[in-house]
């Protein structure tokens, strides 16, 4: 997968997808820092989303275990992409 967007591809929204075992079901809190699985940084919604479901499923045996999509873009530029759908 390439990192970068061409102007053909549309605007590039950068996405964070990350995860580990979490302390208990109802927080976010996580088990050990140290571990946690940062999977990549990726150029849009739909790249990242299939990043983030792949690890899920992966890991699908462990309750504890959760990933996420952060959506860098709107915390890096968040009057610009406080329309943004993804």
């Amino acid at each position: 997968m390439s990192a970068t967007t061409t102007p053909a591809q549309g605007k590039q929204l950068l996405h964070l997808v990350f995860g580990g075992e979490l302390v208990d079901l109802d927080s976010v809190d996580f088990t050990d820092l140290s571990k946690l699985d940062i999977v990549g940084i990726f150029p849009n919604y739909a790249s990242a989303h299939t990043a983030w479901k792949a690890k899920a499923q992966a890991t699908v045996d462990n309750a504890h275990m959760r990933y996420f999509v952060v959506h860098l873009h709107r915390l890096l530029d968040p009057l610009t992409s406080a329309g943004d759908k993804h």
